[in-house]
Parts: C-alpha cells; sequence; structure tokens
C-alpha cells in the first residue's frame, strides 16, 4: 500500500477538522446531507457528461493505482531479463530468445521481443512501438483526467450549492427555524466542493499520472532494451543503457 497517500489524506481532512475546532466549531456542523448530495451528484453529472463511458470504466479502474505501493523491483526484474535476453542473442542467436517468451514477466515486453526474434529490423521495430506506447499513454491520460475534471467542476457545483441555500434563507426570511439550516447548506457546500476538489480528485488524478508515467518508463526501457539487441550491440552497453531507466526514480 502507498502510504503517501493515506498520509496526504490523514493530513489533509485532520487538518481542516482540527482548524474548524481550533476556532470553536463542532465536527457536527460540516456534516450538511444536502450540501453533500448536491456537490457530489453535481459533479458526477458534468464528469459522466464531459467524458466516454470507456474514459470513465477505467479511470475508476486506475483508483487502484493511487494506492498501490510502487514497486521498483518490477522495473529491476525486467530490466534484468532484457539484459539476459542480450546474451543469450550474443551466445547463440536471436531467435533463440523466442522460446524465452512465455518466461517474461511483461505482456508488452513477450510481444515486442516476438516481433524482435522474428526478424523485424530495428527501425520498424521502434516505429510500431512506439506509436503504440505513445497511444496507450494518451489513452491512460484521458481516463485519469476524469478526476481532473471533477476536481474542476466540484468548487462551481459547491458554489451552486451556497446559492441554492441562500435561496432558500431568502424564502425563508420569517421562519427563523428554518434559517439556521439553509445559511449552514450554503457554507457547508462550498467547503465540500473546494475541499473534495483539492483533497481529493485533482490530487487521484496527479498520482494516477505519476503511475502513468512510471509504467510508460517501463514501456519505453523494453523498446529501448530491444532496438539495442536488434541492433547487435554488446550486452554489456545494453545494461548501461537500461540504468539510465533505473537510476530515474532514485534519489539525486
Amino acid at each position: 500500500m502507498d502510504l503517501s497517500t493515506i498520509f496526504g489524506l490523514i493530513i489533509g481532512v485532520l487538518g481542516i477538522v482540527a482548524g474548524n475546532a481550533f476556532e470553536g466549531g463542532h465536527f457536527s456542523a460540516l456534516l450538511q446531507m444536502t450540501a453533500f448530495v448536491i456537490v457530489i451528484s453535481g459533479t458526477l453529472g458534468a464528469t459522466v457528461l464531459s467524458n466516454t463511458r470507456k474514459n470513465i470504466v477505467l479511470g475508476v479502474e486506475l483508483l487502484k493505482w493511487v494506492i498501490k505501493k510502487d514497486d521498483m523491483s518490477y522495473k529491476q526484474r525486467v530490466a534484468g531479463e532484457i539484459i539476459q535476453s542480450a546474451k543469450l542473442a550474443r551466445q547463440e542467436s536471436i531467435v533463440a530468445i523466442e522460446k524465452q517468451l512465455p518466461n517474461f514477466s511483461d505482456k508488452f515486453m513477450k510481444n515486442v521481443f516476438r516481433f524482435m526474434a522474428d526478424g523485424v529490423d530495428p527501425k520498424t521495430l521502434r516505429d510500431v512501438f512506439e506509436n503504440e506506447i505513445e497511444l496507450k499513454e494518451r489513452h491512460l491520460n484521458s481516463a485519469a483526467n476524469i478526476w481532473i475534471d471533477a476536481g474542476g467542476f466540484a468548487p462551481t457545483i459547491g458554489i451552486i450549492g451556497a446559492v441554492l441555500g441562500l435561496i432558500h434563507v431568502m424564502v425563508n426570511l420569517t421562519d427563523t427555524a428554518q434559517l439556521g439550516k439553509g445559511i449552514a447548506v450554503a457554507f457547508v457546500a462550498t467547503i465540500y466542493g473546494v475541499g473534495l476538489a483539492n483533497l481529493f480528485f485533482i490530487p487521484i488524478g496527479n498520482k494516477i499520472k505519476s503511475k502513468i508515467i512510471e509504467k510508460i518508463e517501463v514501456d519505453e526501457m523494453i523498446l529501448e532494451g530491444a532496438v539495442a539487441i536488434s541492433s547487435g550491440l554488446n550486452p554489456f552497453i545494453i545494461e548501461q543503457k537500461l540504468q539510465s531507466y533505473l537510476k530515474a526514480n532514485e534519489e539525486i
């Protein structure tokens, strides 16, 4: 589990609740079901209207990436398989790599190295799979953007909720029992809109996009390794080229 996600949510929410308490406010004052329904339903409707069903489904599926712990060992394992393949191609031939395809950890790697083992030249190999990587990245980012979109809509929907609350207050000026309720909905709706946008929706979208970058880096490393092997580079040189991908996530 990604602890930064958990800590971020806890710190953000507790900070707001604690600040409210320091000012003498009560936690119950922040719990307004009417305001919550207005903000959530309005934001959901606007987000669904702005995106395709395919992007929405994938965007929800990508939520698991937000809490999934970064696994550097996976990238290192893939790099090791590329280096072993380079050594095998050097000792025997590129065709010999075909027997190792079922043992590869990465599905994309199996596909790329199958093309390489079939004798596809390096330039064509790069052209074909660079395009595939670009399309994959675009598709994943489009799905991640549903959370960014929700973060953009939520504050505005919160303002709509606030206006509705104030309208309710104006209509019931003579009914003092309803004044407090209407004013509470007005202000809490704004808090919900801004809070959900900046504590949940936008951070979730940004976290998913950072995970996408990591995924694409693995694909680029695989393609770079395949092109290098196909070009007949020495395994030692290939290993040095792959080190740049492995060091990208290390602290500088």
